[in-house]
Protein backbone atom coordinates (compact mmCIF):
# COMPACT_ATOMS: atom_id res chain seq x y z
CA UNK A 1 0.00 0.00 0.00
CA UNK A 2 2.66 2.05 0.52
CA UNK A 3 4.44 1.62 -2.52
CA UNK A 4 0.30 1.84 -4.47
CA UNK A 5 -0.21 5.78 -2.49
CA UNK A 6 2.83 7.66 -4.87
CA UNK A 7 1.51 6.43 -7.49
CA UNK A 8 -2.01 6.95 -6.99
CA UNK A 9 -1.01 10.86 -5.65
CA UNK A 10 0.64 11.43 -8.78
CA UNK A 11 -2.19 10.50 -10.96
CA UNK A 12 -5.12 12.35 -8.71
CA UNK A 13 -2.74 15.75 -9.10
CA UNK A 14 -2.64 14.80 -12.95
CA UNK A 15 -6.28 14.37 -13.22
CA UNK A 16 -7.68 16.93 -11.10
CA UNK A 17 -5.56 19.67 -11.45
CA UNK A 18 -4.91 19.46 -15.34
CA UNK A 19 -1.02 19.75 -14.43
CA UNK A 20 1.17 18.44 -17.39
CA UNK A 21 4.46 18.30 -15.26
CA UNK A 22 5.46 15.11 -13.97
CA UNK A 23 8.71 14.09 -11.70
CA UNK A 24 10.22 11.51 -12.74
CA UNK A 25 8.51 8.14 -12.35
CA UNK A 26 10.84 4.90 -11.65
CA UNK A 27 9.52 1.32 -11.68
CA UNK A 28 12.83 -1.06 -12.10
CA UNK A 29 10.21 -4.02 -12.44
CA UNK A 30 9.31 -2.14 -15.82
CA UNK A 31 10.00 -5.01 -18.77
CA UNK A 32 11.88 -3.70 -21.71
CA UNK A 33 10.36 -2.86 -24.75
CA UNK A 34 10.99 -2.56 -28.43
CA UNK A 35 12.94 0.23 -29.34
CA UNK A 36 10.91 2.46 -31.92
CA UNK A 37 13.61 4.01 -34.15
CA UNK A 38 11.48 5.04 -37.23
CA UNK A 39 9.04 8.06 -37.06
CA UNK A 40 7.86 9.93 -40.51
CA UNK A 41 7.17 13.75 -38.89
CA UNK A 42 4.48 16.07 -40.35
CA UNK A 43 4.98 19.88 -40.95
CA UNK A 44 3.31 21.12 -37.92
CA UNK A 45 5.36 18.53 -35.83
CA UNK A 46 7.98 19.99 -37.05
CA UNK A 47 7.87 23.46 -36.80
CA UNK A 48 6.48 22.90 -32.80
CA UNK A 49 9.94 20.96 -32.00
CA UNK A 50 12.12 23.89 -34.00
CA UNK A 51 9.63 26.45 -32.04
CA UNK A 52 10.12 24.90 -28.68
CA UNK A 53 14.01 24.48 -29.33
CA UNK A 54 14.29 28.17 -30.67
CA UNK A 55 12.44 29.39 -27.24
CA UNK A 56 14.44 27.13 -25.18
CA UNK A 57 17.92 28.73 -26.61
CA UNK A 58 16.26 32.14 -26.36
CA UNK A 59 16.04 32.17 -22.73
CA UNK A 60 19.79 29.99 -22.24
CA UNK A 61 18.61 26.80 -21.99
CA UNK A 62 19.71 23.53 -24.07
CA UNK A 63 18.22 22.48 -27.00
CA UNK A 64 16.45 19.13 -26.71
CA UNK A 65 17.25 16.40 -29.18
CA UNK A 66 14.35 14.76 -30.80
CA UNK A 67 14.21 10.96 -30.35
CA UNK A 68 11.43 8.92 -32.88
CA UNK A 69 10.64 6.72 -30.18
CA UNK A 70 9.41 9.17 -27.99
CA UNK A 71 7.37 10.70 -31.04
CA UNK A 72 5.95 7.34 -31.40
CA UNK A 73 4.45 7.09 -27.94
CA UNK A 74 3.07 10.90 -28.65
CA UNK A 75 1.16 9.41 -31.71
CA UNK A 76 -0.23 6.43 -29.76
CA UNK A 77 -1.82 8.95 -27.04
CA UNK A 78 -2.77 11.50 -29.71
CA UNK A 79 -4.09 8.05 -31.44
CA UNK A 80 -5.97 7.25 -28.14
CA UNK A 81 -7.56 11.09 -27.92
CA UNK A 82 -9.21 10.88 -30.87
CA UNK A 83 -10.57 7.52 -30.96
CA UNK A 84 -12.22 8.70 -27.43
CA UNK A 85 -13.01 12.06 -27.75
CA UNK A 86 -10.87 13.30 -24.96
CA UNK A 87 -8.38 15.66 -24.10
CA UNK A 88 -6.48 14.61 -21.18
CA UNK A 89 -3.13 12.65 -20.15
CA UNK A 90 -4.74 8.95 -19.52
CA UNK A 91 -1.88 5.96 -18.91
CA UNK A 92 0.98 9.26 -19.08
CA UNK A 93 2.30 6.94 -16.09
CA UNK A 94 2.64 3.75 -18.96
CA UNK A 95 3.85 5.90 -21.18
CA UNK A 96 6.54 7.62 -18.64
CA UNK A 97 7.39 3.62 -17.81
CA UNK A 98 8.24 2.77 -21.46
CA UNK A 99 10.42 5.53 -21.81
CA UNK A 100 12.52 5.05 -18.46
CA UNK A 101 12.62 1.33 -19.69
CA UNK A 102 13.44 1.12 -23.17
CA UNK A 103 15.66 4.96 -23.00
CA UNK A 104 17.27 4.94 -19.88
CA UNK A 105 15.10 8.34 -18.96
CA UNK A 106 15.65 9.66 -15.37
CA UNK A 107 12.46 11.75 -15.61
CA UNK A 108 9.55 12.29 -17.71
CA UNK A 109 7.34 15.48 -18.29
CA UNK A 110 4.02 15.76 -21.17
CA UNK A 111 1.95 18.46 -22.49
CA UNK A 112 -1.05 17.72 -24.49
CA UNK A 113 -3.14 20.51 -26.49
CA UNK A 114 -5.99 20.04 -28.52
CA UNK A 115 -7.62 22.44 -31.75
CA UNK A 116 -4.75 24.88 -31.82
CA UNK A 117 -4.83 25.33 -35.74
CA UNK A 118 -0.48 26.85 -36.24
CA UNK A 119 2.47 25.61 -34.19
CA UNK A 120 2.71 29.11 -33.05
CA UNK A 121 -0.45 29.20 -31.10
CA UNK A 122 0.06 25.74 -29.41
CA UNK A 123 3.41 27.28 -28.24
CA UNK A 124 1.84 30.36 -26.76
CA UNK A 125 -0.93 28.15 -24.93
CA UNK A 126 1.53 26.16 -23.60
CA UNK A 127 3.71 29.66 -22.65
CA UNK A 128 1.02 30.94 -21.12
CA UNK A 129 0.05 27.89 -18.78
CA UNK A 130 2.34 28.08 -15.66
CA UNK A 131 2.98 23.62 -15.72
CA UNK A 132 3.19 23.40 -19.71
CA UNK A 133 5.68 26.37 -19.36
CA UNK A 134 7.16 24.11 -16.42
CA UNK A 135 7.70 21.19 -18.75
CA UNK A 136 9.36 23.53 -21.85
CA UNK A 137 11.43 25.46 -19.67
CA UNK A 138 12.10 21.65 -17.41
CA UNK A 139 15.62 20.40 -17.12
CA UNK A 140 15.53 17.90 -20.13
CA UNK A 141 17.91 16.45 -23.00
CA UNK A 142 15.26 14.89 -25.34
CA UNK A 143 11.65 15.17 -26.70
CA UNK A 144 9.31 13.67 -29.19
CA UNK A 145 6.08 15.18 -30.66
CA UNK A 146 3.22 13.86 -32.37
CA UNK A 147 0.17 16.42 -34.10
CA UNK A 148 -2.48 14.52 -35.43
CA UNK A 149 -5.69 15.47 -37.27
CA UNK A 150 -9.28 13.86 -36.15
CA UNK A 151 -10.27 12.57 -39.46
CA UNK A 152 -14.55 13.52 -38.39
CA UNK A 153 -13.42 16.91 -36.85
CA UNK A 154 -10.56 18.36 -38.96
CA UNK A 155 -9.03 19.55 -35.34
CA UNK A 156 -5.45 18.89 -33.80
CA UNK A 157 -4.59 17.10 -31.09
CA UNK A 158 -0.91 17.25 -29.77
CA UNK A 159 1.00 15.23 -27.52
CA UNK A 160 4.42 16.44 -26.74
CA UNK A 161 7.01 14.23 -24.28
CA UNK A 162 9.99 15.42 -22.74
CA UNK A 163 12.88 13.40 -20.90
CA UNK A 164 15.85 13.64 -18.95
CA UNK A 165 18.50 11.07 -20.44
Amino acid sequence: MKKLLPTMLLLAVVYFFGSCSSDSVENSNVSKSELVTEYNYNVSELEVLQLINEYRVSIGLNALVTVNHISFKSEEHDNYMITNKVVNHNDFVARSENIIAVLGAKKVGENVAYNYQTAEGVLRAWLDSPTHKQNIEGDYTHFGIAVKIDAETGKKYYTNIFAKI
